[in-house]
């Protein structure tokens, strides 16, 4: 049969090397196309605002008995027969840190996906950065950019992922500190068991967590059948299979009770859990992490069609 999926190759030079210059070729698109959704998102998203201390302004209220009579808008109030109380925004910059998976099992793209998990990740990842800065938030990748609160958050962050070293796991998070949101995004193949080892501690730090899995159609549907050889992306081991139809229901089982594990230890956590297949369209992960940014509930965005 056609091949269904496949990694893409180093060209030349070292593994490290190529890869790097391979992530450094498709950043540009990745930013043109996070731009692109966070501009389309972004008009239907009104951010975190609350009632507080700041320069901009943000409503008129009747005014209460007892108030302080300083508070009172004269100029509002003039237009008819009621009192008014102009309220400004509350303008306290949060930090946020972004972290995306740039591993090999990243690479996959199958013939069912509209991209590569890894270009789908740095979509979703640069987006959010843009939506983010400009709503004033503090934006910051851990071990790669540190935190800085600027308009140009999305440009610097994409720069720095250019350059920055390969490297697989999860972030060292040690400058890290507490009331700070944590977004990592990635495919997250490894046992939740061994996920949940490094993520607990996290959450005992006080840190809220949201994690985004991005995940091919073909690793989840598994539409394989006849004899097929499967590799390893991370590790280069192979493993062949004579009929691989018939391992289907028991790989399709293995791959969601993993999911299903995996997002109920976070939610214990208190932390929240998205699942997003690239043949979905990017604003889905990105609406529903910016719900959950913002202290609302938002639908999970599992593997069924739109």
């Amino acid at each position: 049969m056609a091949s269904i999926g496949q990694i893409v190759n180093p060209t030349s030079g070292s593994d490290a090397l190529s890869r790097a210059r391979q992530r450094a070729a498709l950043m540009p698109d990745c930013l043109v196309e996070a731009k692109r959704i966070a501009n389309t998102v972004i008009a239907g998203w009104h951010g975190r605002r609350k009632r507080g201390i700041g320069e901009n302004f943000w409503q008129f209220r009747p005014y209460a008995e007892g108030e302080s009579l300083s508070r009172i808008d004269w100029r509002r109030s003039a237009r008819d027969d009621h009192t008014y109380v102009r309220e400004r925004e509350w303008e306290a910059a949060h930090t946020i840190w972004l972290w995306c998976d740039m591993s090999p099992s990243m690479m996959y793209k199958s013939s069912y996906g509209s991209a590569s998990k890894e270009s789908r990740a740095l979509v979703v990842m640069l987006a959010l950065a843009e939506i983010l800065c400009r709503s004033g938030e503090r934006i910051g990748c851990p071990g790669i950019m540190e935190p800085a609160a600027t308009r140009t958050a999305a440009e610097r962050l994409a720069s720095a992922l250019m350059h920055a070293p390969l490297t697989g796991g999860l972030p060292e998070t040690g400058m890290i500190r507490g009331w700070s949101d944590l977004v990592l995004i990635g495919d997250f193949l490894d046992d939740a068991p061994a996920i949940m080892e490094r993520l607990g501690p996290l959450a005992r730090r006080g840190l809220r967590g949201h994690v985004v899995e991005i995940s091919d159609p073909a690793e989840e549907i598994f539409p394989y059948s006849g004899r097929t050889q499967f590799t390893d992306p991370e590790t280069g081991a192979r493993l062949i299979s004579g009929r691989a139809e018939h391992v289907r229901e028991a790989y399709r089982n293995a791959y969601l009770a993993r999911r299903e594990s995996l997002g109920q230890s976070l939610r214990h956590l208190g932390w929240t859990f998205t699942s997003h297949r690239t043949d979905h369209l990017a604003s889905e992960a990105l609406v529903a992490v910016h719900m959950y940014l913002s202290g609302m509930p938002a639908k999970a965005t599992h593997g069924g069609q739109l």
